[in-house]
């Protein structure tokens, strides 16, 4: 089959989908150009659909590429037959390609290939064959003290190694071992003697076995650090008699003393051979598994974040809290520029304390602040709770996440953005930034760095980057870019773009002012037509001369909506303002070989809220007064809070006393889940009860069954570390069996 038709039935999708995705893929359009601008020819697939199209046609060229250097690998020491070629090109997955290519793959010595030095391959293909002969024999023949080979026992062990060998690298065998390991395997950890102590956090992990195909991926995460860490000792086990069996009739034809010396060549093929190789194939595919399904909880994570509700162009006071050092204070403007800074001490006792009472009020009222963003970090409560009892009317107050602020001043960003200012300035600057728009200020900073991951360290992280940069090009597209206020940084994922053609905006922006259109971006050097036709629907220019230039209206469909403007006998402009204007056109009549409903209908609804934010409105948010450390809590105290991880086994809740409590998956909701995202996401506003305090080990256990999400359910997260945040009630199990099965037959 085709590369289109495979991905096609995988899909359930046509073939000319794929095709059509494929070719236009190839000739560079991204993910997001291609779901909103291409609907009419690829029968409007979606982002997801796209993505998987592109990484799974990758895989399969892989495997192509790899099909053809074993062809020339095997070709060149002259073994392939018409046979081979034709088995080799007919293969569908990689474990299978590989386990073809096993016997002809040149390796190091083997106890095997020593015994074919010694001319024991003809005493091994005997014993194979299992006929009456007498093998004692041809064994008394080779017996040879040169060559090693000293009586009729060594010889007959030398055979064994290389029936042991052939067994070991039979395709079929591999393939049938390899679905009895999926199905019938056992992670098996204990901790490492003497390190009880240093290994508290994998206590659940001293004695532990489960199912391969059952094991949630935070737990196979979990066995995995420890054993990194050296604290544990991992496993993966089957029992001999689950695969033998299996297996035996491939090379057990007689009933004699030749079959009983393949039988002893088959157990030590298993035992030293076949199940070492399993076990490092099952180790990785396991892996694979468990980092597909934490990379997805973190970007669905990451996705929630950067997506979060935006405060807007508003007037700010930001600060980023201490106790010692002090609170770092600044004053942005409605476009986040920095007009001002200081420093206040209002937990430095009286004398700092009365100098902040006068600093904030006369700093709200010289630069008209409509809002104060307060880091949740050290003294963020206490810094909280100052500024309100300063009754600031017509102020918000709102608290901001500050992870990975200390990342973003000490980056090179900062020092580009803030040369002039040192470290706790920049960082206040990004507490009050990422209040106006969380969007543009969290893409300055790595996703790995911004608090939403539990194991980003511990995966592939080649394929974790892969997946945030989709994620965040994802968000930024589908939210838009003002071109004329847009930093670098952003810019850079909007399609088509990247950092080059970024910097190349900035440096035209700063020569030539604020861009007057869309058009005016082919002056931008190194932009060309491509580049153009991907970027340009992305990008807003807001009070522009055409008033299609701040909507999500592609270019190339101007003309079109001109059109629809004159045969109404009207204006563009009308047509925006008017709703019923807009009722009246007759979509069926714009109708062509390259537009379609789809696009017709994508482009009505722009027209009605042209670069329309699609997030959702910001909400103000406070923790209650006077709970402001763990201390403060007791069981069975409803406390308002933020959801600022999701795991597969529950999600995690900041209720303002710098520890995350967890709420288990069952008691997220009275009804039974499977998925926590079900009923949360990332930054939610929710209602939790206290149900556990464990001062000792800063944990807090909490249930949100008395009291449903008060926001519908829409995005992901992860949690902050779960050995430091686990619980003693066990995580949901999740059937991976099938998954697993389907991932083996891809493995590489």
């Amino acid at each position: 089959m085709t590369h289109e038709i495979i991905v096609s039935k995988e899909l359930a999708i046509s073939e000319k989908q794929v095709q059509t995705t494929i070719g236009l893929l190839d000739e560079g359009a991204t993910v997001p150009f291609i779901s909103r601008y291409r609907k009419e020819m690829t029968g409007s697939l979606d982002e997801v659909q796209i993505t998987t199209i592109r990484d799974r046609i990758q895989q399969l060229r892989d495997l192509d590429k790899r099909r053809d250097a074993i062809l020339k690998s095997i070709s060149d020491q002259g073994k392939l037959t018409p046979e081979l070629a034709l088995k080799i090109q007919h293969v569908e997955t990689m474990a299978n390609l590989e386990d073809i290519y096993l016997p002809y793959k040149p390796k190091r010595k083997t106890r095997a290939s020593m015994a074919r030095e010694k001319g024991l391959q003809p005493l091994a293909d005997l014993l194979l064959a299992q006929e009456r002969t007498d093998f004692t024999d041809l064994a008394t023949s080779l017996i040879d003290e040169e060559k090693g080979v000293n009586s009729i026992e060594e010889a007959l062990s030398g055979a064994r190694d290389i029936i042991a060998e052939t067994i070991a690298e039979n395709a079929e065998v591999r393939d049938k071992a390899r679905k009895i390991f999926v199905d019938k395997g056992q992670f098996v950890s204990r901790v490492v003697p003497g390190k009880e102590e240093a290994a508290l956090k994998y206590k659940d992990y001293y004695e532990w076995s489960e199912s391969l195909k059952n094991a949630p991926s935070h737990r196979v995460l979990a066995m995995r650090r420890g054993e990194k860490e050296e604290l544990l000792y991992l496993d993966i086990e089957v029992a001999e008699e689950e695969v033998l069996p299996a297996i035996d009739h491939l090379y057990i034809k007689a009933n004699n003393e030749a079959a009983a010396q393949v039988r002893l060549a088959l157990t030590d093929s298993f035992k030293r051979l076949l199940k070492p190789s399993m076990e490092t194939e099952i180790r990785v595919l396991t892996r694979q598994k468990a980092d597909e399904e934490a990379i997805k909880v973190f970007a669905d994570n990451v996705r929630q974040l950067l997506l979060a509700a935006p405060l807007g162009q508003k007037r700010i006071l930001a600060i980023d809290p201490g106790f010692r050092t002090g609170c770092k204070t600044v004053v942005l403007d409605q476009q986040g520029a920095l007009l001002e800074n200081t420093a206040i001490f209002p937990h430095s006792g009286a004398g700092g304390l009365a100098e902040a009472t006068r600093t904030i009020p006369y700093l709200v009222k010289k630069y008209d602040i409509e809002a104060i963003a307060i880091g949740n970090g050290t003294a963020g409560r206490e810094t909280e709770d100052f500024i309100r009892k300063l009754n600031l009317d017509q102020v918000t107050i709102v608290m901001v996440n500050e992870s990975g602020a200390s990342i973003y001043s000490a980056s090179e960003t900062a020092r580009d953005e803030f040369p002039d200012q040192d470290i706790t300035v920049r960082g206040a600057v990004s507490i009050g930034r990422r209040l106006m728009d969380p969007l543009a200020e969290l893409v300055k900073i790595d996703p790995k760095s911004i608090g939403v991951g539990q194991y980003q360290h511990d995966v592939d992280q080649n394929k974790l980057q892969s997946s945030l940069d989709d994620t965040v090009m994802s968000c930024v597209n589908n939210v838009g870019v003002e071109l004329n206020t847009a930093s670098k940084q952003i810019l850079a994922y909007v399609s088509g773009l990247g950092p080059a053609l970024a910097q190349s905006i900035i440096n035209y922006r700063k020569e030539n002012g604020p861009f007057k259109s869309r058009r005016e971006l082919k002056k931008v050097p190194r932009l060309g037509d491509k580049a153009f036709e991907q970027a340009a629907g992305f990008l807003r220019i807001r009070n522009a001369e055409n008033p299609l230039d701040a909507s999500a209206v592609h270019p190339e469909r101007y003309k079109l909506v001109e059109q629809m403007a004159k045969d109404l006998k009207t204006s563009v402009h009308d047509l925006l303002n008017n709703a019923e204007l807009r009722k009246t056109i007759p979509l069926k009549n714009y109708i062509s070989d390259e537009v379609g409903l789809p696009t017709l209908n994508d482009i009505i609804a722009e027209l009605a809220k042209p670069g329309l934010d699609p997030r959702e409105k910001f909400e103000a948010f406070s923790f209650t007064d006077g709970v402001n450390a763990v201390s403060d809590l007791r069981v069975g105290m409803k406390l308002p809070g933020i959801i600022t991880n999701i795991t597969n086994f529950g999600a995690f809740v900041d209720i303002g006393v710098h520890q995350d409590g967890l709420v288990h998956l069952s008691q997220l909701s009275n009804r039974f889940i499977s998925d926590p995202h079900e009923v949360v996401k990332v930054q939610q506003h929710v209602e939790v009860t206290v149900t556990e305090i464990d001062e000792k080990r800063n944990r807090i256990g909490l249930s949100m069954k008395t009291s449903e999400a008060t926001s519908s359910p829409k995005q992901k997260r992860e949690p902050k570390s779960f050995h430091n945040k686990e619980r003693k009630e066990k995580e949901p199990e999740t059937d991976m069996a099938s998954k697993l099965a389907a991932l083996a037959s891809r493995f590489k």
